[in-house]
């Protein structure tokens, strides 16, 4: 999720309002011959109309939570997270099928804001928190609408309502039980990260009027 203010492979794009197809270049064509595919953990995010998006996330076996596949997926989510300078992001973003999220708010970030917008939004730092196999309890029922991003929806927010206060139960990235009670925008990240886990996206529970381009205004320019 980046701060509001993570496709599958095809031989073809559909241009939009269009019947048309484009076709790779035999450049590319060649590229991916040469230069082998990424594969997940992938260093970039995901985006929306890869089925992965779609899928609900299977359960880490707690097991295997220390073992090298499931600390590079942890690893590669924090990297990319901070890469991109947002604040959460959940494992099937990169290409993992799995119940795993990250987040973080740092103090910059909280500064980047207005006095008068932290008070309204409810921002508040946090520092590093890993999920496996989180579940989340809703601690107070009160909604609350402000706009929301996500990375695998690059370019575009809406403002999406969200329960003022949840707790996040699960495991951390050692293996160990965690729980954290957040509220305000924190509780806002986090339902955003476990909604990645069951396959639904903010577009699902947006107000569809307010949903936008970032940069609308320059196109006009």
């Amino acid at each position: 999720m980046p701060i509001a203010t993570a496709c599958s492979a095809s031989s073809a794009q559909v241009r939009p309002h269009s019947s048309e197809v484009k076709h790779r270049t035999y450049w590319q064509y060649l590229k991916r011959k040469v230069i082998k595919p990424s594969s997940p953990p992938y260093k970039h995010v995901c985006q929306v109309g890869d089925p992965i998006l779609r899928s609900k996330a299977s359960q880490v076996d707690p097991t295997q939570i220390n073992s090298p596949e499931i600390q590079k997926v942890i690893r590669t989510l924090v990297k990319v997270m901070r890469k991109l300078d947002c604040v959460g992001l959940s494992a099937p973003q990169v290409g993992v099928p799995l119940q795993i999220l990250v987040a973080e708010y740092s103090e910059r970030m909280l500064y980047e804001n207005r006095p008068s917008e932290r008070e309204a939004k409810g921002l508040q730092p946090f520092p590093l928190k890993v999920f496996v196999n989180p579940s989340l309890r809703v601690l107070d029922s009160r909604t609350a609408s402000f706009p929301e991003a996500c990375e695998s929806i690059s370019g575009f927010c809406a403002c999406v309502p969200r329960y003022h206060s949840v707790e996040i139960a699960g495991l951390n990235e050692r293996g160990e039980p965690v729980t954290w009670e957040a509220s305000g925008w924190p509780a806002r990240i986090i339902q955003h990260e476990m909604d990645h886990l069951s396959g639904v996206l903010y577009i699902d529970k947006m107000d569809s009027k307010t949903f936008i381009n970032f940069v609308w205004m320059e196109e006009n320019e």
